[in-house]
């Protein structure tokens, strides 16, 4: 499976607790500064659920007011409409009409099939476009095409000003509060109930605030019930952002706090959305005037005027044994300062690299891929479960360190190879957080971190120092080196790279070459590979992802030599050895194969690797199989090293397994059918890359087929990889029956997927800190697997004689071993067999004898590299 790019944007609002699933690669947005051709008129109102489910009015419409002090002619005017995606969704003219001073035009569009009331007379009328009622962008031209107002709507949305106004739903729209334009649009807009005006409309004047409790601004539900009103308030600052993008601050209710509140409840905190850098530091108490609005799922004041309070009781953190479990529990502290007590665990950490955010589970142990502990039929309820104990630690920003130039050159918070924040790894608080939601439920600081130092979080380096021990006199791994291409982006046609945030390439994007762009990113890449291998130090070692050079012009192995050449000069010169490609390989296959290295030393490839040629690979990459045999043991062993098609692309079956398992369910069919038939009776291993976890369908045919799942057998809580905030196994070492008699433990080395993406080589200086070392952690985003085998001493048989006798005695047998002497003695040709003693054996006095051999037998087998021949000598012969 590929590893998994940052999406570009935070992720969706929907008000879920965690949205599994995998992180997908957005389009990068447009921000757009005001381009206004007439800066007096300005989008007001955006409004995409008319005649959807739940909505009340039956067209979707734009609202334009004229905040100059002069009419407008809109002749010629049009208003277009971008989908999410960027798609141009459709165009209304305005044929005619002009909008007064302060007044306002409505707009007609697109008419959904439901809802009971129509708009106010609309000013000017058009069929299309159809408006998203979540997320969108809406464009305002004059009549010469240029822009004069940009409102994108939801944090998806393709176009926007600046950031993009906070998502709707079909019964919200988002709109102005006050008609100023500060080319921010998640200033300007806030959500609320559509409120269509037409040229006919006039501006009611401002109510007197209401004076109200921040209990009574947040209210019970999701949204605030004083939306859009102006309320007067009181609280304590708890948390202040002058830095970070979140503009504002956090107050409670004074003297409120320390005691737990049921979901029903109503919260006691409240951001205060200040637009500029706040100056309200925490402890400072205020009198604040402000609207309540909805920003993403996050109640908070908007528009805020400030007093100094004084005699204010000090608020309280509630203590947490964990995150309440639902929504309404977590909305009882919204915006409240909260202490999380007890152990968590990090369970994601591949938003640290771009949000800096950590997803972590409450208790010991991390989230699990459903799929990986329970059958697919019963992941939906697993997952459920498990996810009740998610909620992520955010680092008190709004910034991408991928995206954000200021946010590039500011530390990653929490990150650094001291603390390397790994999954799997336990966490835990020694200062109160926020409880807050911002496209998540999160614990947030309260003030923004910067670098790893966040000084009120400790967690655990977990890192191994050494590959686990497995025993056994030979080790068999199998490591996805990440798409290891000697081959460079920069020598491809049309290829274009990442870059870092310097400008400097160094992965590839979207190419042939999908590995590293430049020589400099390539020995990046290369020194961290042979660090996990020489570490992982395997007698056989298949490798999954490696350059197919015959795509690229060259000998089939090239990529694959040139590795090996590389891990001989870190390990010894002439350790390791690849095993050649067969004489014949398909006409059609993929950039990259699976491939063999192996110990010349301890190991010896018996006869060529064969391929499968198979059309259920026709997706995927041919598997390929070498039969070994131990050079101290004579022990012979079948390895088949695969990758299986991966969960992204292709079909989706409605199982839950990813797309393509229909795939990898005839892949797991076809490799085990085909080792029978090419090896019958032999010990037979298959490792790799299998895109399945554990308790999916394609392990399941595998272990149907008389396979055992080793590192499941032997270390049930290990997993080799993360997706989603989720560990499981997708790498895996099967063994038959024969093959497991010689097993003597196995287990995934921990070194890759537990990693933040940004120790591995294709993110080296997307930040102002440079996480790159040539070290074996995150040389792959797949952790090795490692099997040991028992393979004996051969047998050593030494000989003894003199002028009337001979013998044999063998050192390093097994019981019921036996010995075969065959020779010449009583002057004609001999043979007999025998137990084998710690005595040995002799002929007894054989004047006659002349030569003799002897060779050990197990188990019927001729372990013909025991054999021992003599000669009677030469002075014992008579004359």
């Amino acid at each position: 499976m590929p590893t998994q790019r940052p999406s570009m944007r935070r992720p969706s609002s929907s008000r879920l607790a965690f949205a599994a699933g995998a992180s997908l690669v957005a389009a990068c947005a447009t921000a757009l500064p005001a381009q206004a051709a007439s800066p007096k008129i300005v989008i007001n109102e955006a409004y995409g659920g008319g005649g959807n489910s739940g909505a009340t009015l039956t067209n979707d419409f734009v609202e334009l007011v004229n905040t100059g002090a002069s009419a407008l002619d809109l002749t010629g005017y049009k208003i277009t409409y971008y989908s999410a995606s960027g798609n141009l969704g459709g165009t209304c003219a305005i044929a005619s009409g002009s909008i007064a001073a302060s007044g306002y035009f409505l707009v007609q569009l697109a008419k959904g099939t439901g809802g009971t009331d129509a708009l106010p007379t609309p000013d000017a009328s058009c069929t299309a476009p159809n408006l998203s009622g979540t997320v969108g962008s809406v464009v305002l031209l004059a009549s010469d095409g240029s822009t004069v107002d940009t409102v994108g709507y939801g944090s998806t949305a393709s176009q926007f000003e600046t950031m993009p106004a906070p998502g709707t739903g079909n019964a919200t729209s988002v709109s102005r509060t006050d008609g100023k334009d500060t080319d921010n649009n998640s200033v300007d807009f806030t959500v609320g109930a559509p409120t269509p005006r037409n040229a006919g409309s006039v501006t009611p004047p401002d109510p007197d605030p209401v004076v109200a409790t921040i209990a009574e601004i947040q209210g019970t539900g999701a949204a605030t019930p004083l939306g859009g009103q102006r309320v007067t308030t009181t609280g304590v600052v708890t948390a202040s952002y002058p830095t970070g993008g979140f503009n504002g601050f956090y107050v409670q209710t004074p003297g409120s706090g320390g005691t737990a509140k049921a979901a029903g409840e109503a919260s006691d905190g409240i951001f205060v959305f200040t637009v500029a850098a706040p100056t309200a530091t925490i402890g400072d108490c205020y009198t604040i005037t402000g609207i309540p609005a909805e920003f993403n799922g996050l109640t908070q004041l908007t528009k805020p005027v400030l007093t100094s309070a004084a005699d204010c009781a000090p608020v309280k953190a509630t203590a947490l044994d964990a995150p309440p479990v639902t929504d309404a529990g977590k909305e009882a502290y919204e915006g409240m300062l909260v202490e999380p007590v007890g152990t968590y665990t990090i369970t994601n950490n591949f938003d640290l690299n771009s949000f800096g955010q950590l997803g972590l589970a409450s208790g010991t142990e991390p989230l699990w891929t459903a799929t990986d502990r329970v059958v697919p039929s019963e992941a939906a309820a697993f997952e459920a479960e498990q996810a009740k104990r998610y909620i992520t630690l955010d680092d008190g920003s709004s910034w991408n360190y991928l995206t954000n130039a200021t946010a590039k050159r500011s530390p990653l918070p929490y990150l650094s190879q001291a603390t390397p924040r790994r999954t799997g790894s336990h966490f835990s608080f020694t200062a109160p957080v926020i409880l807050d939601y911002r496209f998540q439920w999160n614990y947030q600081p309260t003030g923004q971190v910067v670098g790893a130092d966040a000084g009120f979080v400790t967690s655990e380096n977990d890192r191994p120092t050494a590959a686990p021990a497995v025993g056994g006199d030979l080790k068999i791994g199998g490591m996805n080196v990440l798409n290891y291409f000697t081959d460079l982006g920069q020598d491809e046609p049309g290829c274009q790279p990442y870059l870092d945030m310097y400008g400097t390439p160094v992965a590839s994007n979207g190419c042939l070459v999908r590995g590293a762009y430049t020589p400099a990113a390539l020995q990046d890449q290369q020194d961290k590979i042979v660090a996990a291998l020489a570490a992982l130090d395997a007698d056989v070692v298949g490798l999954q992802e490696v350059e197919n050079s015959a795509r690229f012009g060259h000998d089939r192995d090239a990529a694959l030599r040139t590795l090996t050449e590389a891990l001989n000069a870190k390990v010894g010169a002439g350790t390791y050895a690849y095993v050649a490609s067969p004489p014949i390989t398909p006409v059609s296959e993929d950039v990259i194969r699976p491939a063999f290295i192996y110990k010349a030393a301890t190991v010896t490839p018996i006869n060529t690797t064969v391929l499968l040629e198979s059309p259920a690979f026709a997706n995927a990459r041919q598997p390929i199989g070498q039969k070994f045999e131990g050079n101290a043991s004579g022990k012979q062993f079948v390895v088949i090293a695969n990758h299986f098609k991966s969960k992204g692309s292709g079909a989706d079956d409605g199982t839950g397994q990813g797309l393509s398992n229909p795939s990898r369910e005839a892949q797991a069919r076809d490799v085990t059918a085909w080792a029978d038939q090419i090896w019958p009776g032999e010990a037979i291993f298959q490792i790799g890359d299998f895109n399945a976890y554990s308790k999916e369908t394609p392990v399941q045919i595998i272990e149907a087929a008389g396979y055992t799942d080793l590192v499941r057998t032997f270390n049930p809580e290990s997993t080799s990889y993360q997706f989603g905030g989720r560990l499981g196994s997708l790498d895996h070492a099967f063994a038959n029956a024969k093959a497991l008699a010689m097993v003597s433990g196995a287990d995934d080395v921990n070194i890759n997927a537990d990693e933040s993406v940004a120790m591995q080589y294709s993110r080296r200086n997307y930040n102002i800190v440079d996480f790159y070392q040539p070290t074996m952690y995150a040389a792959s985003d797949h952790d090795p697997v490692l099997v040991g085998i028992i393979a004996p001493k051969l047998p050593v048989i030494t000989s003894t004689q003199d002028c009337k006798r001979f013998g044999f005695t063998v050192a390093d047998y097994q019981l019921g071993d036996q010995l075969r002497i065959e020779g010449t003695w009583v002057n004609r040709p001999q043979s007999l067999t025998v137990a084998i003693t710690e005595a040995g054996w002799t002929s007894g006095i054989k004047p006659t004898w002349k030569n003799a051999t002897a060779v050990v037998i197990r188990a019927g087998v001729v372990l013909e590299r025991t054999r021992v021949s003599i000669t009677k000598e030469a002075s014992c012969r008579p004359n």
